[in-house]
């Protein structure tokens, strides 16, 4: 009769902890999927900063009409990005056209001073870099959740539990190609 106890004892732990496993597994999906909607958001507040920028540079279309176009093609691509699917490659494409754009932008303000004397182009200006600095924040704080999602899917014996329940995917974590291609140095992973 003991022994029976100590078996039942046995499993209910292991069960417990088998639940235990599983919710940190979801806790940390939710975790990772949050700080993706965070990148997203960051995003999107820059749409507000690119509108208003966009009805400035309308008024100095003679100046620069690809300007205007990078400007639209850019909060067009950030409007695109899903906040419930994580696409790595379309965040890195409008991470792409942010730097270029503002590089276009610096452009214009070299070769016409009366842009760069607008107080509301400047403040424009710093908004958006703001928002470039929010972005790059949030991104750093989705690869942190999505490198301690993935280690509580890969180690043992957490994959088992997640194989067995819930099935979850590793997270392909957010690379700035343009910038790594560039590093003399590359790890050996």
């Amino acid at each position: 009769m003991t022994g029976l106890f100590i078996f039942l004892g046995i499993f209910v732990v292991l069960i417990a902890w088998g639940i235990h496993i599983r919710n940190n597994i979801v806790r940390y999906f939710n975790a990772t999927k949050r700080a993706w909607a965070e990148v997203a958001n960051f995003e999107r507040q820059k749409v507000k900063t690119l509108e208003a920028l966009e009805t400035t540079l309308n008024q100095y279309t003679q100046f620069e009409k690809s300007t205007l176009e990078q400007v639209t093609a850019l909060r067009q691509q950030i409007l695109s990005l899903n906040v419930d699917h994580t696409d790595i490659a379309q965040l890195q494409q409008i991470e792409k056209m942010s730097k270029e754009l503002i590089r276009s932008l610096n452009v214009v303000v070299e070769n016409y001073p009366e842009l760069k004397a607008d107080t509301l182009y400047g403040k424009m200006m710093d908004d958006i870099q703001e928002q470039n600095e929010n972005v790059g924040a949030a991104i750093s704080i989705f690869n942190r959740n999505v490198e301690v999602f993935n280690n509580q899917i890969e180690v043992f014996p957490n994959n088992i539990i997640n194989t067995m329940t819930l099935s979850k995917k590793t997270i392909r974590p957010f690379r700035d190609n343009l910038v790594t291609n560039k590093f003399d140095y590359k790890p050996n992973f």
